[in-house]
């Protein structure tokens, strides 16, 4: 595992290889509870989502969930703001890649953002048949150091 740190260090990576998403969504009605924040499960699903896209984007290969790990909701989120997914490839094994979701809020009209939720996805590459598949190898600038 990667401690926090590792997170800023620069990734060298063959042309082609998408390691970072970007996703923005508004939360509807639909996706809050009887407070008026969004649901818990919906932040999962959009996390998910975000980690899904990034990993298969990545891999270029099918990927399924294999685990979530610990997610750490900040804020509530409120119905009408937004929310900004960025999800990082930070861990390859040999046939996953591991995931690091934020969310931010932004409230729309006055920009103010605060971190909502983060958590990891753990996601495996499939192949043609549904078996676990090599996925490429994610090497940090310090690995290349002389």
């Amino acid at each position: 595992m990667h401690s926090s740190n590792d997170s800023t260090i620069q990734q060298t990576l063959a042309p082609g290889l998408v390691t970072e998403v970007q996703l923005i969504e508004m939360v509807f009605p639909q996706q809050t509870n009887h407070y008026g924040t969004l649901f818990g499960g919906q932040a999962l699903a959009l996390m998910d989502k975000a980690a899904f896209i990034v990993a298969s984007r990545y891999t270029r290969r099918t990927v399924v969930t294999a685990c979530s790990e610990r997610c750490d909701f900040h804020v509530p989120v409120r119905q009408g703001q937004l929310v900004e997914l960025t999800a990082r490839v930070v861990e390859t094994g040999r046939t996953s890649v591991t995931v690091e979701v934020t969310l931010v809020a932004e409230d729309l009209l006055s920009g103010d953002r605060q971190p909502g939720t983060r958590g990891k996805f753990v996601m495996v590459a499939l192949d043609a048949h549904g078996k676990p598949t090599r996925v490429p190898e994610l090497e940090s600038m310090a690995s290349q150091a002389p």
